[in-house]
Formats: structure tokens, C-alpha cells, sequence
């Protein structure tokens, strides 16, 4: 199994990155967290007819304005894209005129599903609410007898160290810096992140949604996943076009 970082901004594209977009390639399907603008990439990784599921965390343009150019792909397998209360409303809203393309004109089939624990999906996962001031959703996923959890944009909560437990692999945001914080726009620093990887006995954290407009360049990403270390000592700080196998 692969996981390709596409996106690791948080906010807005800088010449460091792009917004926040994750690839997922297991034996069965092929699996995209969120859709900031990293997505126009998905088309180098895609080659197989596997399914596409897509599952978006909340509505924040930086994790959907990816989506403004799905016209650019041509998946016969199509795309199903989940995420929260609203998703149909908001997106065929976006994905429409005068914006860009209508959904129906796509050449790629989208199919959009409201999350709840009623309707059946084809991956196996658990999702919660995150700590955020819009409704956000972190995500555990079961792949290969393996457990990748996603948890962008959020504080410490409760639900986050439930996703996070025991986790192969935990993608956490640091849109913060080394012990910086705020408590009108609430996000994890890179200790935070750290600390929740430590109690909740993950095997591997990495870093990334680096808020575009505190981290101006790599290095920075790199002191923050130093500092991050000293309290869990398998951290990676993301950049765009990295890949992990899990």
C-alpha cells in the first residue's frame, strides 16, 4: 500500500506546496483525502480501473477547490466522493456554473454521498467529528490489516485520540509552528501532534495542512518536525510528491 502526499498546504499554494490532497493506493481501490488543489496530480498516479473514492474532511476551500478542475480527468471507473452533512448542496453548488464545469458535464461520473452510519460504504473506515468551527471529520481507515488515520484541522479532542489509536500510520496537521498557538483559530503545533501519536501508540506521524502564511519554506517544516521528535521519535515532516508504503 502507498500513500502519496500531492498536498501539503494548509490555506493557499505557495512555491512550497499546493493545498491539501492525499493518495491512497491500495490492491482494491484507489483512496483521495480531500481535494485542495494537489489533486490535478491524481491523473500521474491513477493508471489502474480501480474504484476512486474520495472522502473529504470538511468544506474549507483549501481542502475542495481542487475539485474546479475534475473536467481535466477521464476516469471510466468514475468517482465517489464522501463527507459531511451538506455535501450535495454545497458541492453541486461549487462544481457548477458560473464556477466552473456542472457536475453532469463532467467527463468523469461523480456520485456525492452524505457520511452517516446508515448507508453502507465500500471502504472500511470510522469517521468522527474534529475539533473545529466547522463540522470536520477525521477519518480511521482499515486497509490491508493496516490502520491509516487522517485528522486535519483540529485542537485536542477526545475523537482524535479515538481515530488516532494504535494507528500504523497517523496523517495529523501542525499548522502551527514550534508551541505556537490560538485560541480564536484552533489547530495543532507540532508537539501537540506529537503527543498525540505517543499516547495514542501509533507507529508512524506525519506532519502536514502547514499553514501556507507561517511556513514560508521547507525548512521551517523541517524544524517543526525536529522539535516534534524529541516527543515521538518516527516523525515526517510532508512535502508534495512524497511517498510512503505502508
Amino acid at each position: 500500500m502507498r500513500v502519496i502526499f500531492l498536498g501539503t498546504n494548509g490555506w493557499f499554494d505557495t512555491a512550497t506546496g499546493n493545498t491539501t490532497c492525499i493518495l491512497i493506493e491500495t490492491n482494491k481501490e484507489y483512496i483521495i483525502l480531500d481535494a485542495g488543489n494537489g489533486l490535478y496530480k491524481i491523473d500521474n498516479y491513477i493508471k489502474k480501473k480501480k474504484p476512486i473514492y474520495m472522502f473529504l474532511s470538511h468544506f474549507h476551500l483549501d481542502h475542495i477547490i481542487g475539485l474546479h478542475i475534475l473536467n481535466k480527468f477521464n476516469f471510466i471507473q468514475g468517482i465517489n466522493i464522501y463527507g459531511p452533512k451538506g455535501i450535495k448542496k454545497f458541492l453541486t453548488t461549487i462544481i457548477n456554473k458560473p464556477f466552473t464545469m456542472p457536475i453532469k458535464q463532467l467527463n468523469t461520473k461523480i456520485k456525492l454521498q452524505e457520511l452517516n452510519r446508515k448507508i453502507p460504504i465500500p471502504v472500511n473506515l470510522d469517521f468522527k467529528r474534529l475539533l473545529h468551527p466547522s463540522l470536520c471529520y477525521g477519518y480511521r481507515f482499515y486497509l490491508e490489516n493496516k490502520i491509516i488515520s487522517y485528522c486535519t484541522d483540529t485542537g485536542i479532542c477526545k475523537n482524535l485520540f479515538m481515530l488516532a489509536k494504535n494507528a500504523d500510520l497517523l496523517i495529523s496537521e501542525a499548522s502551527y509552528k514550534s508551541e505556537e498557538k490560538n485560541r480564536s483559530w484552533i489547530h495543532l503545533n507540532p508537539e501537540e501532534a506529537a503527543k498525540v501519536a505517543k499516547k495514542s501508540e501509533v507507529k508512524k506521524l506525519i506532519l502536514i495542512h502547514f499553514d501556507a502564511s507561517i511556513y514560508r519554506n521547507l525548512r521551517e517544516r523541517k524544524n517543526s518536525e525536529v522539535s516534534a521528535k524529541r516527543i515521538f521519535k518516527n516523525t515526517f515532516a510532508a512535502v508534495d510528491n512524497i511517498a510512503f508504503e505502508i
